[in-house]
């Protein structure tokens, strides 16, 4: 366990130590780690999905990619939360002297819970939308990568985040096929009311 924790250590400061550097790279890796740009475009793509699609079944499709990403979504920030409550791990600007480009986050590092959301996103459409979810997936890797870079989060961290965000998406697919006509009732009754 201690080899692990030295390469996520090493990588971190491999990673970190590029902060300071350039101030173009730093301004760019501020703004990607962001709470506002990342959740809110990723937002705004499943509102897209929700109301696109060239026909009936491409846009049910995509519909029922958002509820299993919303569904992800939700339980692994209630996963998180959880995890939090019994374990701790101090930030790494709190133990390790980092060039920190961003707030001091108060909660636990292990698991990043932005990352555990952003993959529960990009997982959730995925399975219905290959290209959609890739593209997601590539968004919320740079999003993780970024919060490592500005000193918030080991890369373990984010990992751990991650495979949370994939294994509650999955989990949550599951669980919306067993619920079935459930999906397919509430999908209708947006449809009367103009929201599908």
């Amino acid at each position: 366990m201690e080899i692990l924790a030295k390469a996520d250590e090493r990588a971190l400061l491999w990673l970190n130590g590029w902060a300071g550097r350039w101030p173009w790279l730093d301004a760019l890796a501020q703004t990607v780690a962001s709470d506002y740009l990342v959740p809110v475009a990723m937002g705004l793509m499943l509102l897209a999905l929700w109301f696109t699609g060239g026909t009936p079944w491409d846009r049910e499709r995509r519909q029922r990619s958002v509820f299993t990403a919303l569904a992800g979504l939700t339980m692994a920030s209630w996963v998180v939360l959880e995890l939090n409550k019994v374990l701790f791990r101090p930030r790494p600007f709190q133990t390790l002297d980092l060039t920190l480009l961003f707030y001091r986050p108060v909660d636990s590092s292990f698991p990043a819970n932005p990352a555990a959301v952003v993959f529960a996103i990009a997982a959730g459409v995925w399975l219905k939308d290959r290209r959609s979810g890739t593209a997601l997936a590539a968004v919320g890797a740079l999003y993780s990568l970024s919060r490592v870079y500005v000193g918030v989060f080991y890369p373990s961290d984010v990992l751990g985040g991650a495979a949370i965000g994939v294994a509650t998406a999955l989990l949550s697919a599951l669980v919306l096929r067993w619920l079935e006509p459930l999906p397919r009732l509430l999908l209708r009754v947006a449809r009367a009311i103009f929201l599908a």
